[in-house]
């Protein structure tokens, strides 16, 4: 008879035959850069996340070096907001001093920018608006002014978020044009008009004065269009296809490996922190337990990178191989 039960008496065997392993390698840790000074402020929505000033980030950003986490992504809050995002280029602003104080203090920790527009605008859309209408074009020309800025503070990688026809080839061509040529590109390739981003909008302060973002993130019914969106980013010079949510869309994470031989990353998003870490304070689960296996799922459905706010936690516990 087969006995499939065999390979699962003891844990050494399981050990030994598991298909996939979490690593602290697979995680980039967000993080919420405020403008301003003396910021080590607590995100209600998300317990365990605080913003962050420049001159208290080496209270996190220590935990991320003893942690080995290979990588941050860095969100931006200024002071000032206005139509189109102005200071998303400039090269004195929150995230451009952020990137320069990590790569001198944390050489060895990478750091991602987010490029878009919605925690920097008045309106909080992610782009410039002609009639309450997002203006693909105008956008485009202003997030190379952003990427640009960026490079040249420092930042290791970018990842245009605003899910914007033709971002890719544009920040690819601004790159390359100014030297950079090197420095790689994560798309938000698949970025869904999710319920799910609830706890972020409240830390990033981006949710939109008005309306949605359907008519630029994409419609959660659809599968067969984030290929489309991929084969557009592969075209156009990505470096890594990212799919975000990330529990809720498994399968377009499943299907991105299956098709392209280039890093599948999927963002572990706030409301999938969030429910969790509110379960876990009622007891009605085991939070770590829950954490790792939520992690462990995306990293089976394919993802080679997974962008966590449990990456902290999940590092503390990873070298622990009895987290069944």
């Amino acid at each position: 008879m087969n006995r499939t039960r065999r390979l699962r008496n003891r844990n050494s065997l399981r050990r030994l035959v598991r298909e996939n392993q979490l690593s602290v390698n697979d995680f980039i840790y967000p993080l919420f850069i405020e403008e301003g000074d003396n910021i080590d402020t607590p995100i209600s929505s998300m317990p365990g996340i605080n913003r962050y000033s420049i001159d208290k980030l080496s209270t996190i950003m220590d935990r991320v070096k003893e942690a080995k986490i290979p990588a941050v992504l860095l969100f931006g809050i200024p002071t000032h907001k206005d139509e189109v995002g102005s200071k998303t280029w400039n090269d004195q602003g929150v995230i451009q001093q952020a990137i320069r104080y990590i790569k001198e203090n944390y050489p060895q920790v990478a750091v991602i920018t987010d490029v878009c527009f919605c925690e920097y605008t008045s309106h909080g859309h992610c782009g410039v608006l002609v009639n309450e209408y997002v203006d693909n074009d105008l956008t485009l020309t202003n997030i190379q002014k952003q990427v640009l800025s960026h490079a040249r503070a420092g930042a290791d990688m970018v990842a245009p978020s605003g899910m914007m026809d033709g971002a890719i080839a544009g920040v690819r061509i601004t790159l390359d044009d100014n030297g950079f040529n090197n420095m790689p590109i994560m798309g938000y390739t698949a970025k869904y008009a999710s319920a799910f981003y609830g706890p972020f909008r409240e830390a990033a302060e981006s949710a939109p004065a008005f309306g949605n973002r359907k008519t630029y993130q994409m419609d959660p019914a659809n599968g067969r269009e984030a290929m489309l969106e991929a084969e557009y980013d592969n075209l156009e010079g990505v470096d890594i296809l990212m799919v975000k949510p990330a529990m809720a869309y498994l399968d377009v994470v499943k299907t991105f490996k299956n098709k392209f031989n280039k890093p599948i990353a999927a963002y572990n998003v706030s409301g999938e922190y969030s429910m969790i870490k509110a379960a876990a304070a009622n007891g009605w689960i085991d939070g770590d337990k829950v954490m790792m296996e939520l992690l462990l799922s995306i990293k089976r459905a394919g993802a080679d990178i997974i962008i966590t706010y449990f990456a902290l936690e999940a590092a503390q516990l990873i070298n622990k191989v009895n987290y069944e």
